[in-house]
């Protein structure tokens, strides 16, 4: 007996060892920080285990797996949780709905392969880009759990390929004749959509979102247009993803939706470079967060916060704040790191920290346009390097059109010199008090853009020790207000500063009070 309390009383103090460690990882990311905030945890879990194979699962890549998941977590879920391992082989399933105190585990060599028939995924009422809307059922999904969790070292794939429309001018020939010979329909001759009723969807939606559906028919016939994200967690608290490779989503890759106590680290987040809405990882309306350690190769933007878009997303009223991003590498994607431009809700206190962004098409990406609202506040970037950015180092752009920023470029979106003045109200949205200190830059098209709206512009933003080599242009503001640029170093084939319509503008120690739409130019 007194053997086994020895024991007993070693695994317990094991297991505190273990919690501190766990606590103290990422204790360093906590001091100075500009703000206030509570120390992100991963969630513990009973001690508890089953295995997926013992409720008639098989790893073969062919045989449907979605009953097997179902009953291991109910099996998990009446002993209180724990862990379901899924072990090395191919978990072909339809959607995996979690529930509480339940841990997702997935061995080296596991791989779970969704199944793309839309008939597995029901149509629910759900919230995507910010807009209460209806999307076909996510392949992962959780909804107000308490402690869930997904690690290990194994992949989850969404088949994203049979859901996505694919723009032929974004593939290479080979690929392009590979979709088409899945049947669907070509629009155009410039976009394959998987079926007509995904092409039906699109031509009746904005921005994603269907309008004028008749009855349960109508939402059924548009189906496959509804492409759902793939790991969707609502109203969550102590969510935890760890170590797994999640890739080929039919949307959105990972979104946590007003969760609370979100720590993400460690995993790896892939689409194809041409993957419509193919984000990384969208964090909206979340509370006290950590994105540590992970990497990002997607078809749309790498990191991502939001909180909710237009009237739907001001109704809601939850920011997204609190939010730790340290150690992240983005590869392909419209944005490094990105806010909006669904931020309605607002976002403040934000500390972003020793990144890197590699061919992205922007770096540092701030959008959003007029019918928002939000304010996005207390912003801080530390420490990012970048390499051969196709736009801009860094982007604030108050009027975003839907496109990425290559497209605007190459449509000629950006001059917005002529806009009307409008007046300001609950519907403008507001960036300020943001702050970026040492970024690096080699190879950009520009080393940054600013285009406020003229009732709203773009309030004190203070960059301090930017170097941006190999640039097209220089430093472009438009309707700031406060704009502070210290220790600048810019090399362009252009002007390396141009200002218009700016106010208190300072340069490399130099203030400039008003500036009209003549503009000044500087070379340093």
């Amino acid at each position: 007996m007194k053997k086994i309390l020895t024991l007993v009383c070693a695994a317990l103090f094991a297991m505190g060892a273990n919690a501190d460690t766990g606590k103290a990882k990422y204790a360093h990311l906590y001091k100075n920080l500009p703000f206030s905030m509570e120390q992100v945890t991963a969630p513990t879990f009973p001690d508890n285990k089953v295995n997926l194979k013992d409720f008639g699962a098989k790893g073969d890549g062919s045989s449907l797996c979605t009953e097997a998941f179902a009953k291991a977590i109910d099996a998990l879920s009446q002993k209180g949780g724990g862990r379901l391992v899924v072990p090395q082989g191919v978990w072909y399933t339809g959607p995996i709905v979690l529930q509480s105190n339940i841990e997702l585990h997935l061995q080296k060599g596991a791989i779970i392969l969704f199944s793309p028939d839309p008939d597995l995924y029901k149509l629910i009422d759900t919230s995507f880009e910010g807009l209460n809307t209806r999307r076909c059922q996510s392949p992962i999904s959780g909804t107000n759990l308490v402690n869930v969790a997904i690690t290990g070292q194994g992949v989850i794939d969404g088949n994203g390929e049979y859901w996505r429309p694919v723009k032929r001018d974004k593939v290479t020939a080979k690929q392009w004749k590979e979709f088409t010979k899945r049947g669907g329909v070509v629009q155009g001759d410039k976009v394959w959509w998987p079926s007509e009723g995904a092409l039906k969807g699109s031509t009746m939606s904005d921005m994603n979102v269907p309008t004028g559906v008749e009855g349960e028919a109508g939402w059924n016939e548009i189906k496959q247009y509804l492409r759902p994200v793939m790991v969707s967690l609502v109203g969550c608290k102590n969510v935890w993803l760890k170590g797994v490779i999640f890739q080929n989503s039919p949307a959105w890759n990972i979104h946590p939706l007003m969760c609370e106590n979100v720590l993400v680290e460690d995993v790896q987040v892939r689409n194809p470079s041409f993957a419509q809405n193919g984000d990384g990882i969208d964090l909206e309306s979340c509370k006290n967060a950590l994105i540590v350690n992970s990497s990002f190769d997607v078809g749309d933007d790498g990191i991502c916060i939001k909180s909710g878009k237009d009237a739907d997303g001001r109704k809601r009223g939850i920011p997204c704040e609190n939010v730790i991003v340290n150690g992240c590498t983005v590869f392909k994607g419209h944005g490094g790191f990105v806010v909006g431009s669904e931020m309605s809700g607002g976002v403040k206190n934000v500390y972003v920290s020793d990144c890197q962004f590699l061919g992205t098409d922007v770096g540092l990406r701030f959008k959003s346009t007029r019918g928002r609202g939000g304010v996005v506040e207390g912003i801080y970037i530390n420490n990012v390097s970048m390499f051969d950015i196709q736009t801009d180092a860094i982007t604030f752009d108050l009027y975003y059109g839907g496109k990425a920023a290559v497209e605007a470029l190459e449509d000629g979106d950006e001059n917005k010199e002529n806009t009307p003045r409008y007046k300001a109200d609950e519907a403008t949205p507001c960036f300020r008090d943001i702050f970026i200190n040492h970024v690096i830059c080699r190879r950009a098209r520009r080393a940054a853009f600013f285009n406020g709206l003229p009732e709203m512009p773009v309030k004190n933003v203070q960059i301090t020790d930017l170097e941006v080599n190999n640039a097209k242009e220089g430093i472009v503001i438009n309707n700031t207000d406060g704009v502070q640029l210290n220790n600048i170093r810019v090399s362009a084939s252009g002007h390396t500063f141009t200002a218009t319509n700016s106010v208190n503008a300072t340069v490399n120690g130099k203030t400039y009070k008003k500036i009209d739409s003549k503009g000044v130019t500087l070379d340093f």
